[in-house]
């Protein structure tokens, strides 16, 4: 079994309330490998029928996401994990200075930062003819502020230790119908890359996750069928797939690798 050295490690993860999400999922993961986790989270409220909840489809991914993390928590106390959760908006800068506050205040530092919170419109508002300011400001307030934020206060509290995970998708060069989170997610990649530079001097990694169609439980049965013969692989991502790289990532083999995007994807948009 591989040794990660994260044990007492603590791992800050935002958008973490989706029992079936990349950001769940992870930290559960370094839950089990011994590591400290924050989990951060908002509330995206969206129209749901609450009689299709219970298959995937974007009815149980507007429901999950609109939900508090007291499934996640539940599984984390299963394990015994050590987890601090917290409420907040991390495109709010007073917000993201207090969820640093909380943490060093209950844990002494931050090792890790998951910048997996992410927004977008799901109503087909997100193309060049129908896009609204809303959109636009909403879903580069998340994915781009809100991201920057998290890791400037990372980097002021910096310790001995520092991995830095953005999370983007392997669709951000081109996502025709989804033009504002396909450049929000460019941006966070262009980002990384120059953040990476700026902190190498503190020995802080900085890396991104492009994740490809994954089963958060937004895909149904119907979109499946469409989707899966895209992937090379022949099947969709599972968040697991996902947590599974950002864990090596945040691991001390990874100390050499910074700047990089990878694809996590079966082949799918190379």
């Amino acid at each position: 079994m591989v040794n990660y050295g994260l044990k007492d490690k603590v791992a800050l993860i935002t958008g973490a309330n989706n029992p079936q999400g990349i950001g769940a999922t992870t930290a559960l993961t370094f839950a089990r490998e011994g590591a400290k986790v924050v989990l951060v989270y908002k509330r995206l409220q969206r129209p749901y029928d609450e009689t299709k909840t219970e298959r995937n489809g974007t009815d149980k991914y507007f429901k999950a996401n609109a939900g508090d993390a007291s499934i996640v928590e539940r599984k984390l106390k299963e394990i015994n994990a050590d987890y601090l959760i917290i409420k907040s908006d991390i495109s709010n800068e007073n917000d993201v200075k207090d969820i640093y506050s909380r943490t060093l205040e209950q844990y002494g530092k931050v090792d890790i930062l998951v910048n997996n919170a992410a927004d977008g419109d799901m109503d087909g508002l997100d193309t060049i003819e129908k896009i609204t300011q809303n959109v636009i400001d909403d879903t580069f307030a998340v994915n781009v502020r809100g991201s920057i934020l998290m890791t400037r206060e990372f980097i002021i509290h910096r310790g001995d230790y520092g991995r830095i995970i953005n999370l983007s998708t392997d669709a951000a060069q081109v996502f025709a119908g989804q033009i504002t989170y396909g450049a929000s997610k460019a941006t966070l990649e262009a980002l990384t890359r120059s953040i990476a530079m700026e902190v190498a001097q503190y020995g802080i990694t900085v890396n991104c996750v492009a994740p490809g169609p994954t089963q958060t439980g937004w895909i149904d049965a119907e979109f499946e069928k469409e989707v899966v013969p895209l992937i090379p692989m022949g099947k969709l991502i599972q968040p697991e797939d996902i947590a599974e790289t950002i864990l090596f990532l945040a691991s001390e083999q990874a100390r050499m690798l910074t700047g990089q995007v990878i694809k996590v994807s079966g082949g799918h948009a190379i």
